[in-house]
């Protein structure tokens, strides 16, 4: 079946909250976002650190004039949001996420969170007793929507403001049909992006460790590599 996005769902009404916003990776993809008209909320442990980074986005070229771009401690942003990417350093994954399973309950949880280490030889994918990243936070999670996305997306690439188009594929994990078509929507608001399911929860691993084959690929090559699947 090839890729069709006019099968896609319309997201453009969903609320999209990042915890870990103020981050180099949450704060590129809200950025993203924002620019593609999308309501965005900043999270993070200290409410002013957030207010403050969705004032500067909001600032960004690209965001439309008047746009919903807002900043709030990571549990308001929870509640708010009908969407929570989790972007968190992953060092404190667990109990970033623990505590949060009450006002993720019944919400879209996506996880971009790859579990790495690093030293003299370069980066190198953690083990993790669940599997996975995404793995944990489902596991943390009972009552949410649970799914693997945007692990391979560049930072300094969404937080460009010259960069129109990100030519990559966003490779979404879960067990949820349903749930990977509106994550790929998303992904699709991002001019050049795609979203492509790609399995199942215990099929994330080996997405989240190839991020430390690409970021050595970048070290090597001086540029910002991400993942297109072909003839697709």
């Amino acid at each position: 079946m090839a890729y069709d996005p006019s099968d896609l769902p319309d997201v453009s009404g969903l609320t999209v909250g990042i915890i870990g916003g103020t981050g180099d990776q949450g704060r590129g993809l809200a950025y993203r976002f924002a620019r593609a008209g999308q309501t965005v909320l900043i999270g993070s442990r200290s409410a002013q650190r957030a207010a403050q980074s969705a004032e500067e986005i909001a600032a960004l070229p690209g965001v439309p004039a008047g746009g919903s771009v807002t900043g709030a401690d990571n549990d308001e942003v929870a509640r708010r949001s009908d969407v929570v990417i989790i972007a968190v350093p992953w060092d404190g994954h667990a109990a970033t996420v623990a505590a949060l399973a009450e006002p993720l309950a019944g919400k879209i949880v996506v996880d971009c969170v790859n579990p790495l280490g690093f030293d003299k030889q370069g980066p190198y994918a953690l083990p993790v007793p669940e599997g996975s990243a995404v793995q944990q936070a489902a596991a943390l999670l009972p009552d949410s929507r649970v799914c693997a996305a945007f692990n391979h997306v560049s930072a300094p690439l969404l937080a460009d403001p010259e960069i129109d188009r990100i030519d990559l594929d966003v490779l979404i994990c879960t067990e949820d049909r349903e749930l990977a078509g509106v994550v790929a929507a998303l992904a699709a608001r991002i001019p050049g992006m795609r979203g492509v399911y790609a399995g199942r929860l215990r099929n994330a691993h080996q997405i989240e460790a190839f991020t430390a084959n690409l970021i050595a690929i970048n070290r090597r090559y001086k540029t910002h590599a991400g993942v297109r699947v072909t003839d697709l």
